[in-house]
Protein backbone atom coordinates (compact mmCIF):
# COMPACT_ATOMS: atom_id res chain seq x y z
CA UNK A 1 0.00 0.00 0.00
CA UNK A 2 2.75 2.43 0.91
CA UNK A 3 4.61 1.40 -2.27
CA UNK A 4 1.55 2.17 -4.42
CA UNK A 5 1.16 5.56 -2.73
CA UNK A 6 4.81 6.36 -3.42
CA UNK A 7 4.43 5.40 -7.06
CA UNK A 8 1.33 7.58 -7.41
CA UNK A 9 3.08 10.50 -5.72
CA UNK A 10 6.13 10.14 -8.00
CA UNK A 11 3.88 10.01 -11.07
CA UNK A 12 1.99 13.16 -10.02
CA UNK A 13 5.29 14.97 -9.39
CA UNK A 14 6.60 13.90 -12.78
CA UNK A 15 3.45 15.06 -14.59
CA UNK A 16 3.43 18.37 -12.70
CA UNK A 17 7.00 19.05 -13.71
CA UNK A 18 6.23 18.25 -17.33
CA UNK A 19 3.26 20.63 -17.39
CA UNK A 20 5.38 23.40 -15.89
CA UNK A 21 8.18 22.84 -18.37
CA UNK A 22 5.91 22.57 -21.44
CA UNK A 23 5.15 26.31 -21.91
CA UNK A 24 8.87 27.12 -21.64
CA UNK A 25 9.72 24.50 -24.24
CA UNK A 26 6.92 25.70 -26.51
CA UNK A 27 8.11 29.30 -26.25
CA UNK A 28 11.65 28.22 -27.04
CA UNK A 29 10.42 26.49 -30.19
CA UNK A 30 8.41 29.49 -31.44
CA UNK A 31 10.11 31.36 -34.30
CA UNK A 32 11.68 34.72 -33.52
CA UNK A 33 9.63 37.69 -34.74
CA UNK A 34 11.17 39.02 -37.96
CA UNK A 35 12.51 42.57 -37.88
CA UNK A 36 12.26 45.10 -40.72
CA UNK A 37 14.80 47.92 -40.81
CA UNK A 38 13.24 51.17 -42.07
CA UNK A 39 15.82 53.78 -43.14
CA UNK A 40 14.85 57.32 -44.14
CA UNK A 41 16.48 60.73 -44.43
CA UNK A 42 13.57 62.59 -42.84
CA UNK A 43 11.53 62.43 -39.62
CA UNK A 44 8.33 60.42 -39.00
CA UNK A 45 6.11 63.50 -38.65
CA UNK A 46 6.46 64.33 -42.37
CA UNK A 47 5.78 60.75 -43.49
CA UNK A 48 2.50 60.04 -41.73
CA UNK A 49 0.57 59.11 -44.89
CA UNK A 50 3.40 57.04 -46.31
CA UNK A 51 3.93 55.12 -43.08
CA UNK A 52 0.21 54.43 -43.00
CA UNK A 53 0.46 53.10 -46.55
CA UNK A 54 3.51 51.03 -45.68
CA UNK A 55 1.79 49.40 -42.70
CA UNK A 56 -1.31 48.78 -44.79
CA UNK A 57 0.80 47.05 -47.42
CA UNK A 58 2.33 44.83 -44.73
CA UNK A 59 -1.12 44.04 -43.35
CA UNK A 60 -2.36 42.98 -46.78
CA UNK A 61 0.41 40.39 -46.90
CA UNK A 62 -0.32 39.12 -43.39
CA UNK A 63 2.11 41.16 -41.29
CA UNK A 64 1.03 43.45 -38.46
CA UNK A 65 3.59 45.59 -36.64
CA UNK A 66 3.94 44.48 -33.03
CA UNK A 67 2.05 41.22 -33.57
CA UNK A 68 4.09 39.12 -35.98
CA UNK A 69 6.68 41.60 -37.25
CA UNK A 70 8.80 44.32 -35.62
CA UNK A 71 10.11 47.46 -37.31
CA UNK A 72 13.36 49.19 -36.38
CA UNK A 73 13.16 52.81 -37.57
CA UNK A 74 16.18 54.98 -38.34
CA UNK A 75 15.45 58.65 -39.06
CA UNK A 76 18.29 60.90 -40.24
CA UNK A 77 16.37 64.16 -39.62
CA UNK A 78 17.74 65.56 -42.93
CA UNK A 79 21.34 64.93 -41.89
CA UNK A 80 22.61 62.80 -44.75
CA UNK A 81 25.89 61.97 -43.03
CA UNK A 82 23.88 59.85 -40.56
CA UNK A 83 22.55 57.51 -43.24
CA UNK A 84 25.66 55.29 -43.74
CA UNK A 85 26.02 54.95 -39.95
CA UNK A 86 22.35 54.04 -39.52
CA UNK A 87 22.52 51.54 -42.39
CA UNK A 88 25.46 49.85 -40.67
CA UNK A 89 23.46 49.75 -37.41
CA UNK A 90 20.62 47.88 -39.12
CA UNK A 91 23.08 45.40 -40.61
CA UNK A 92 24.58 44.74 -37.16
CA UNK A 93 21.04 44.35 -35.84
CA UNK A 94 20.67 41.54 -38.39
CA UNK A 95 17.29 42.72 -39.63
CA UNK A 96 15.45 40.47 -42.08
CA UNK A 97 15.09 43.19 -44.70
CA UNK A 98 15.93 46.89 -45.09
CA UNK A 99 13.45 49.39 -46.51
CA UNK A 100 15.48 52.22 -48.09
CA UNK A 101 13.31 55.32 -48.34
CA UNK A 102 14.21 58.94 -49.02
CA UNK A 103 16.10 58.94 -52.31
CA UNK A 104 18.99 57.28 -54.14
CA UNK A 105 21.51 58.30 -51.46
CA UNK A 106 19.73 56.08 -48.92
CA UNK A 107 19.54 53.12 -51.28
CA UNK A 108 23.23 53.40 -52.20
CA UNK A 109 24.18 53.63 -48.51
CA UNK A 110 22.18 50.49 -47.73
CA UNK A 111 23.69 48.74 -50.73
CA UNK A 112 27.19 49.63 -49.52
CA UNK A 113 26.39 48.29 -46.04
CA UNK A 114 25.31 44.77 -47.04
CA UNK A 115 25.38 42.36 -49.95
CA UNK A 116 23.26 39.71 -48.20
CA UNK A 117 20.32 41.37 -46.42
CA UNK A 118 17.46 42.04 -48.89
CA UNK A 119 16.89 45.74 -49.61
CA UNK A 120 13.57 47.13 -50.85
CA UNK A 121 13.82 50.64 -52.27
CA UNK A 122 11.81 53.53 -53.65
CA UNK A 123 13.54 55.09 -56.66
CA UNK A 124 12.80 58.47 -58.21
CA UNK A 125 13.90 57.26 -61.64
CA UNK A 126 15.21 54.27 -63.56
CA UNK A 127 17.03 52.07 -60.99
CA UNK A 128 19.28 50.69 -63.74
CA UNK A 129 20.41 54.22 -64.58
CA UNK A 130 21.05 54.84 -60.89
CA UNK A 131 23.19 51.71 -60.67
CA UNK A 132 20.90 49.98 -58.16
CA UNK A 133 20.08 46.88 -60.20
CA UNK A 134 21.50 45.12 -63.27
CA UNK A 135 18.24 45.22 -65.22
CA UNK A 136 14.50 45.38 -64.59
CA UNK A 137 13.64 41.80 -65.53
CA UNK A 138 16.42 40.27 -63.42
CA UNK A 139 17.63 42.80 -60.83
CA UNK A 140 20.31 40.47 -59.43
CA UNK A 141 22.04 41.04 -56.11
CA UNK A 142 20.03 41.80 -53.00
CA UNK A 143 18.03 44.85 -54.16
CA UNK A 144 14.56 45.22 -55.58
CA UNK A 145 11.98 47.98 -55.41
CA UNK A 146 9.65 50.43 -57.07
CA UNK A 147 10.36 53.30 -59.45
CA UNK A 148 7.73 56.03 -59.10
CA UNK A 149 8.96 57.81 -62.25
CA UNK A 150 9.65 61.26 -60.84
CA UNK A 151 12.71 61.64 -63.06
CA UNK A 152 10.92 60.39 -66.16
CA UNK A 153 8.19 63.00 -65.62
CA UNK A 154 10.56 66.00 -65.51
CA UNK A 155 9.85 67.06 -69.10
CA UNK A 156 6.10 66.64 -68.62
CA UNK A 157 6.11 68.72 -65.43
CA UNK A 158 7.98 71.53 -67.16
CA UNK A 159 5.63 71.32 -70.14
CA UNK A 160 2.55 71.59 -67.90
CA UNK A 161 4.06 74.60 -66.12
CA UNK A 162 4.59 76.25 -69.49
CA UNK A 163 0.97 75.52 -70.47
CA UNK A 164 -0.20 77.12 -67.23
CA UNK A 165 1.99 80.21 -67.72
CA UNK A 166 2.48 80.35 -71.53
CA UNK A 167 4.29 83.72 -71.55
CA UNK A 168 7.12 82.37 -69.40
CA UNK A 169 10.58 82.64 -70.96
CA UNK A 170 12.79 82.55 -67.83
CA UNK A 171 12.43 79.95 -65.11
CA UNK A 172 14.36 78.51 -62.18
CA UNK A 173 15.00 74.97 -61.00
CA UNK A 174 15.57 74.31 -57.30
CA UNK A 175 17.83 71.38 -56.39
CA UNK A 176 19.58 70.08 -53.29
CA UNK A 177 23.36 69.80 -53.89
CA UNK A 178 23.67 67.41 -50.93
CA UNK A 179 21.70 64.91 -53.01
CA UNK A 180 24.32 64.71 -55.75
CA UNK A 181 22.81 61.79 -57.66
CA UNK A 182 19.31 63.25 -57.76
CA UNK A 183 20.56 66.76 -58.55
CA UNK A 184 22.67 65.62 -61.50
CA UNK A 185 19.77 63.70 -63.03
CA UNK A 186 17.26 66.52 -62.45
CA UNK A 187 19.47 69.20 -64.00
CA UNK A 188 20.23 67.05 -67.03
CA UNK A 189 16.54 66.35 -67.69
CA UNK A 190 15.39 69.90 -66.98
CA UNK A 191 17.96 71.45 -69.30
CA UNK A 192 16.99 69.13 -72.16
CA UNK A 193 13.28 69.85 -71.64
CA UNK A 194 13.87 73.60 -71.27
CA UNK A 195 15.72 73.80 -74.59
CA UNK A 196 12.84 72.03 -76.32
CA UNK A 197 10.39 74.55 -74.83
CA UNK A 198 12.57 77.59 -75.47
CA UNK A 199 13.03 78.36 -71.77
CA UNK A 200 16.05 79.90 -70.08
CA UNK A 201 16.73 78.08 -66.81
CA UNK A 202 18.53 79.38 -63.72
CA UNK A 203 19.79 76.83 -61.19
CA UNK A 204 19.12 77.49 -57.48
CA UNK A 205 20.71 75.37 -54.75
CA UNK A 206 19.32 74.74 -51.27
CA UNK A 207 20.14 72.12 -48.66
CA UNK A 208 19.02 73.94 -45.51
CA UNK A 209 16.03 76.00 -44.38
CA UNK A 210 18.05 79.21 -44.65
CA UNK A 211 19.25 78.31 -48.14
CA UNK A 212 15.65 77.85 -49.28
CA UNK A 213 14.92 81.41 -48.15
CA UNK A 214 18.07 82.65 -49.91
CA UNK A 215 17.13 80.79 -53.11
CA UNK A 216 13.77 82.55 -53.22
CA UNK A 217 15.45 85.89 -52.61
CA UNK A 218 17.67 85.22 -55.64
CA UNK A 219 14.67 84.08 -57.69
CA UNK A 220 12.82 87.34 -56.96
CA UNK A 221 15.90 89.49 -57.56
CA UNK A 222 16.55 87.82 -60.92
CA UNK A 223 12.85 88.12 -61.83
CA UNK A 224 12.37 84.47 -62.58
CA UNK A 225 8.87 83.82 -63.88
CA UNK A 226 8.34 80.21 -62.77
CA UNK A 227 9.89 77.58 -60.51
CA UNK A 228 10.55 73.87 -60.99
CA UNK A 229 11.21 72.17 -57.62
CA UNK A 230 13.33 69.04 -57.96
CA UNK A 231 12.29 65.75 -56.41
CA UNK A 232 14.19 65.54 -53.12
CA UNK A 233 13.44 64.17 -49.65
CA UNK A 234 14.60 67.38 -47.94
CA UNK A 235 12.23 69.44 -50.09
CA UNK A 236 9.46 67.00 -49.17
CA UNK A 237 10.07 67.73 -45.50
CA UNK A 238 10.00 71.50 -46.22
CA UNK A 239 6.97 71.47 -48.53
CA UNK A 240 5.01 73.96 -46.40
CA UNK A 241 7.90 76.45 -46.42
CA UNK A 242 8.33 76.08 -50.18
CA UNK A 243 4.62 76.46 -50.90
CA UNK A 244 4.27 79.53 -48.69
CA UNK A 245 7.29 81.24 -50.23
CA UNK A 246 6.01 80.59 -53.74
CA UNK A 247 2.62 82.04 -52.81
CA UNK A 248 4.15 85.03 -51.02
CA UNK A 249 6.23 85.95 -54.05
CA UNK A 250 3.48 84.99 -56.57
CA UNK A 251 5.78 82.56 -58.38
CA UNK A 252 4.04 79.72 -60.28
CA UNK A 253 5.72 76.50 -59.14
CA UNK A 254 5.51 72.82 -60.00
CA UNK A 255 6.29 70.00 -57.57
CA UNK A 256 6.82 66.25 -57.83
CA UNK A 257 4.13 64.89 -55.49
CA UNK A 258 0.61 65.53 -54.29
CA UNK A 259 1.76 66.40 -50.76
CA UNK A 260 3.09 69.74 -52.03
CA UNK A 261 -0.28 70.67 -53.53
CA UNK A 262 -2.01 69.61 -50.31
CA UNK A 263 0.36 71.94 -48.44
CA UNK A 264 -0.71 74.86 -50.67
CA UNK A 265 1.55 74.39 -53.69
CA UNK A 266 0.18 75.37 -57.10
CA UNK A 267 0.51 72.06 -58.96
CA UNK A 268 2.10 68.64 -58.86
CA UNK A 269 2.43 65.77 -61.28
CA UNK A 270 3.56 62.37 -60.14
CA UNK A 271 2.69 59.03 -58.57
CA UNK A 272 0.94 58.63 -55.22
CA UNK A 273 3.77 57.79 -52.83
CA UNK A 274 1.37 56.46 -50.19
CA UNK A 275 0.09 53.90 -52.72
CA UNK A 276 3.64 53.15 -53.81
Amino acid sequence: MQLDQLKRRDLITLLGGAVTAWPMAARAQQPTMPVIGFLDTRSPDVLVDRLRGFRQGLKETGYVEGENVAIEYRWAENQLDKIPVQAAELVRRQVAVIVASGGPFVVLAAKAATTTIPIVFLATEDPVRLGLVANLARPGGNLTGINFFSGELTAKRLELLRVLVPATTRGSVLVNPANATGTEATLKDVQVAARALGLQIQVLNAGTIGEIDAAFATLVRERSEALFVGSDSFFQSRRLQLSLLAMRHAVPATYSTREFAEAGGLMSYGASLADT
